[in-house]
């Protein structure tokens, strides 16, 4: 990396520095780029949130990090608090200046961890939007009677980018870095480089195999020298850019009106709770959807206990 992940952190339009720090979250922001392998757009959350942290400590004639208590961060969270800012907010930016500070104190910038026992109010999680099997099928079956009446690959395109979010619960960034290689048809599956450079192998269903086909055979129609193996391409033959991928999505779900509008991200919610309802063990699904955490993926579950509650609430007679 040649220059500073966040270069406007600490410094002023002139470029001169607001306070002394610029050059460690600069060196922080190499940390979580290079070694852990966070995504860019991760490591901008991060260093905003230290950034304003800073920024705050700054104003309050704050030079050197190691003089920074505990008490300070707190009126930090508190402020911000007093401003509005949501619990989830509050939870996100805790857990960016903790993770700051363990780092500094790794890298002996500060003595101390301080921000160890930073707390922020708990959030509740709220249970992802998704869609019914029924909805799922309705939603395929018209992308592939609108396909067959268009002319020209992006109807082919468009419903294989439909069955392999559904079919495999990747996430969009992970269906756009897929190459040709990265399908193996003979075993049904699909690797995948998931979050922090991590690959695993998905499984994926004979709809999403045959869908793939169909656009494979079209693809040429608008590849280019530059597509290079990317399976999914945009109109100019570029490896396809995420918001295409979230517009189809979007456009495709107009046509079933009784399903919520969840975009791509909600196929993924859908494919995880489907398996679960269908007998799946938790461990298995946790695998395919690529969580670090099996307390993540215990989510869809509480799906499913609603969706039963539902149904026996409507269905039997002393409900």
């Amino acid at each position: 990396m040649t220059k500073p992940i966040l270069a406007p952190v600490g410094t002023s339009s002139a470029g001169q520095d607001r306070h002394p720090w610029s050059a460690v979250v600069a060196r922080y922001g190499d940390h979580l780029a290079l070694e852990r392998g966070c995504s860019e757009h991760t490591v901008r959350a991060y260093l905003g949130d230290v950034g304003e942290l800073l920024d705050f400590l700054a104003a309050r004639g704050r030079t050197d990090l190691a003089e920074v208590g505990l008490a300070e961060l707190r009126r930090w969270l508190a402020a911000q608090q007093d401003d509005g800012a949501a619990a989830a907010t509050l939870a996100r930016r805790a857990g960016a200046v903790r993770g700051f500070f363990a780092w500094a104190k790794d890298n002996r910038i500060v003595p101390v961890d301080i921000a160890g026992g930073l707390r922020s109010p708990k959030v509740g999680r709220a249970l992802p939007r998704t869609i019914t099997r029924n909805d799922a099928r309705e939603l395929l079956d018209a992308a592939a009677a609108a396909a067959a009446e268009a002319e020209g690959p992006r109807g082919a395109r468009d419903v294989a980018i439909l069955e392999v979010l559904y079919g495999s619960g990747i996430r969009v960034s992970e269906l756009c870095g897929l190459d040709i290689g990265d399908i193996d048809a003979a075993t049904g599956t699909v690797r995948v480089l998931g979050k922090g450079g991590k690959e695993r192998v998905v499984p994926l269903g004979v709809p999403a195999l045959r869908a793939v086909d169909a656009w494979l055979a079209q693809r040429p129609q608008w590849a280019r020298p530059a597509s290079g193996h990317a399976i999914f391409l945009g109109v100019r033959g570029g490896r396809i850019d995420p918001a295409v991928v979230r517009r189809v999505v979007h456009t495709a779900l107009r046509a079933v009106p009784q399903a919520p509008d969840v975009g791509p991200h909600g196929l993924r919610h859908a494919m995880a709770t489907h398996l679960l309802e269908g007998g799946a063990d938790l461990r298995s699904v946790q695998e395919i959807l690529g969580h670090a955490s099996l307390a993540t993926t215990q989510i869809y579950t509480h799906i499913s206990d609603e969706r039963l509650r539902a149904v026996y609430r409507q269905a039997h007679p002393r409900a």
